[in-house]
């Protein structure tokens, strides 16, 4: 599936089933959205974007990464979880509420689509192994209240398209609801602290 570039958000609908069949048996709330984070990481993003010119500058690496990022119990971080493509020493990875743009995301509560982060001053990096080229944020809510964001970024200025965004906010949606399912809000300082 790697080499598969979306034109159409219907391209990724077949894959829904298995997300939420995984989903569903997964054994808590942070596994059951490790299906979907793994999945964005295979489906999003233009394959040729680290092919053309600018896509990566000299020494960089074409990788994705995605995570869910959750909001502490206390409303003070966000933290992430569900990780796919980080290194093991950000495993639950904490950073202030209103760091970069996982910050704008929880102040906004709207998704935001970063072709180049380059074009965006105040872009700031998370990841200890490299600052991503383009990156999706998209809210997500449980009974109403924003309890996170799905996040992917990739190594690749312009992997990230409108697209992507799009598919990436309905699969926001049905990890919400896996969250939910799996009593995520009732155990979420227990996630944070594995």
């Amino acid at each position: 599936m790697s080499g598969i570039t979306l034109t159409r958000a219907e391209e990724a609908w077949p894959h829904l089933q298995r997300v939420l069949d995984e989903g569903a048996a997964a054994p808590d709330a942070e596994a059951a959205l490790r299906p979907i984070t793994r999945l964005m990481v295979t489906l999003l993003g233009d394959k040729e974007a680290p092919l053309r010119p600018g896509g990566l500058k000299e020494g960089e690496r074409q990788y994705v990464v995605s995570c869910v990022v959750v909001v502490s119990p206390d409303r003070a971080s966000n933290v992430f979880i569900a990780q796919e493509g980080f290194p093991p020493e950000q495993h639950h990875l904490v950073i202030p509420i209103g760091h970069g743009h996982p910050g704008t995301v929880v102040r906004e509560q709207k998704p935001l689509l970063l072709a180049n982060t380059d074009d965006h001053g105040d872009f700031k990096q998370i990841l200890k192994t490299s600052r991503m080229g383009s990156s999706l944020y998209v809210p997500m809510f449980w009974q109403g209240k924003l309890f996170g964001q799905l996040i992917a970024g990739s190594q690749a200025r312009y992997s990230f398209r409108p697209v992507d965004l799009e598919v990436i906010v309905a699969f926001a949606r049905v990890g919400a609801l896996l969250w939910g399912a799996h009593k995520g809000p009732e155990n979420l300082a227990r996630i944070i602290a594995a």
